[in-house]
């Protein structure tokens, strides 16, 4: 049933087993994707491991669905690692999660730039490698925000990760090398830009209480997926002026040629409509064309949030024909699927 407290409506139980069964159900609903290890809280590719193909496995703390988990399948990771709400899992869960899909061909950690899974995932690899399987990892440092914020030394990691694990997913799913699969995540960090905005905060189940105070009537220009400040408060602006804030953050910082192709992924972050998520997508879109880069792929809907903020954020990825081939390459997970 939904459960209140003093400032919180939400569908749960308890708040303390919140991810427990939020991932038991996940599993239910797709057991033909995923498979739910209790005892390691990991979530792991229904077929795994696959022999002689390389693994990707990413994580962080929950509260950011469907990222991770939504992301294990067919085409793109092969195991999830979910700490709790806003936390880091632990380097227990990780090295279980590699072993549970080592197929011999080495593993690759897709880490967001988070102190805490750096490091977790960091001493993970180092165990892997002690049990001689070999581990490369990623960062991706993508949001360019801010430079240093409350979790991070460097930017944050956000939407390009979604980006990674398809790309690199891709690549993996067809048979390339370790190196060759670390080459595309590479580049797609390289390539990608994310910038968001914030209209109110979320209420983590543990604490019941928003994370800060938003004034009514203003944003949080340059917010972190755990309610980090921004670089600025500023007054609400209309989705034409918050396409002008996000473009220009991001075409700015990626300075991609003129006439180059992207991907344009305008996220929500957990608590706005895709009506409004469309319409925002429309003002982007006008403003990459005038800028000189052309949206030839583009991905709108909630796939990085923060429980039930309500906000948004721009990732543009600098496209050539092969990241392109792999974005359309088929997959198949809870949250995306297409192809055969």
């Amino acid at each position: 049933m939904a459960t209140a407290t003093r400032r919180m409506r939400k569908i749960i139980n308890e708040p303390d087993q919140v991810v427990k069964e939020s991932l038991a159900g996940l599993a239910a609903s797709v057991p033909d994707v995923l498979r739910y290890d209790v005892a390691n809280q990991i979530l792991v590719r229904a077929d795994a491991p696959v022999k002689g193909k390389v693994a990707l496995i990413s994580g962080g703390g929950s509260g950011h669905e469907p990222l991770h988990g939504g992301f294990v399948g067919v085409g793109m990771l092969d195991a999830a690692c979910p700490g709790e709400v806003f936390t880091s899992p632990v380097p227990d869960q990780m090295l279980a999660a590699t072993k549970a899909v080592n197929g011999g061909a080495g593993v690759i950690h897709i880490v967001k730039n988070y102190t805490g899974d750096v490091l977790n995932f960091k001493m993970a690899a180092d165990e892997a490698a002690d049990e001689g399987i070999k581990v490369e990892a990623v960062v991706i440092d993508d949001d360019v925000a801010v430079q240093d914020s409350l979790y991070t030394a460097g930017r944050r990691g956000v939407g390009a990760t979604v980006l990674a694990e398809k790309i690199g997913g891709a690549a993996a799913e067809r048979g390339d090398s370790l190196e060759a699969v670390l080459g595309f995540i590479r580049q797609v960090n390289a390539r990608g830009r994310s910038f968001g905005i914030a209209l109110s905060s979320c209420i983590p189940p543990a604490s019941g209480n928003p994370i800060f105070d938003l004034p009514e009537g203003e944003m949080e220009v340059g917010i972190g997926i755990h309610g980090e400040p921004g670089r600025r408060r500023a007054p609400l602006g209309s989705a034409a002026e918050i396409a002008d804030i996000m473009v220009e953050a991001v075409t700015s910082d990626l300075a991609a040629k003129a006439g180059s192709n992207v991907l344009a992924f305008v996220n929500g972050m957990g608590g706005t409509p895709l009506l409004e998520l469309y319409l925002l997508y429309g003002e982007i879109d006008k403003r990459l064309r005038a800028a000189g880069l052309t949206p030839v792929r583009n991905l709108v809907g909630s796939y990085i949030t923060s429980l039930e903020m309500a906000g948004a954020s721009l990732t543009v990825l600098e496209l050539d024909d092969q990241l392109t081939a792999l974005w359309d390459a088929p997959v198949h997970t809870a949250a995306l699927r297409w192809g055969g």
